[in-house]
């Protein structure tokens, strides 16, 4: 079995704060064996890890989070940028036409951009896998309701600590069952159901010191923006 970290953010995201060294090396530092940097809307830091994580003893797997039309999709083994806005099964057809693995983060999070309020539970289940377990919650509401339509759907699962501070990475975790320490055969396990999720809530100390920083840094880069 091989621990995952399949959702974290750098400092190209938006709401992200620390470089990917940071984040490379908070997960080899709690004995993770991979690590996908997941920045919304941007790939370049993502590619970067992947090609540096050998350096940590991981293995990287390049990936971004989507904001499509209907919400957040993560998109894993890619290394071209998939364009916001486009519709969600635009989006699929655009991950899987990369040779990418699609994952439904926190889908019923409706505050945080999750998908399934938008579309109907058949485009819901047309993706790889279901975040099941996202380590940002407040009451665990959210992510029993995507465990259980996994569970009803027969669909593969991931965790996820949704870092957007270094310190957060490998809070939740993907264990995959494979020998192999490659991203192909990582996402291939992931899809073929070989996966389970391991976790805890992230402290809400933290959830309110990365919703603040995040909420300053989101303001300085709308304001970027009309500059």
């Amino acid at each position: 079995m091989l621990s995952v970290e399949l959702h974290a953010h750098s400092a190209l995201s938006y709401d992200g704060r620390d470089p990917v060294e940071l984040l490379l090396e908070q997960a080899a530092a709690v004995g993770l064996d991979a690590l996908a940097v997941t920045d919304h809307d941007e790939i370049d830091a993502s590619v970067a890890a992947a090609e540096r994580a050998p350096e940590y003893g991981l293995v990287g797997i390049p990936g971004m989070e989507v904001t499509t039309a209907a919400g957040h999709l993560l998109a894993f083994g890619i290394d071209e940028l998939v364009p916001a806005g486009l519709p969600f099964d635009e989006t699929l057809d655009r991950i899987r036409d990369l040779g990418g693995v699609a994952v439904v983060p926190h889908p019923f999070q409706k505050s945080r951009h999750g998908v399934a309020p938008h579309v109907s539970r058949d485009q819901l289940a047309s993706a790889d896998a279901i975040e099941t377990y996202n380590s940002r919650l407040l009451t665990g509401v959210a992510n029993r309701r995507a465990d259980r339509f996994a569970v009803r759907r027969g669909l593969p699962t991931t965790a996820g600590s949704d870092a957007h501070i270094a310190e957060m990475v490998g809070q939740a975790v993907t264990e995959v069952g494979t020998d192999e320490r490659s991203a192909a055969a990582i996402l291939d396990a992931i899809v073929d159901g070989r996966a389970s999720v391991n976790g805890s809530r992230t402290p809400w100390r933290v959830s309110a010191r990365q919703a603040a920083g995040g909420a300053k840094r989101r303001v300085r880069h709308r304001f970027a923006d009309l500059l």
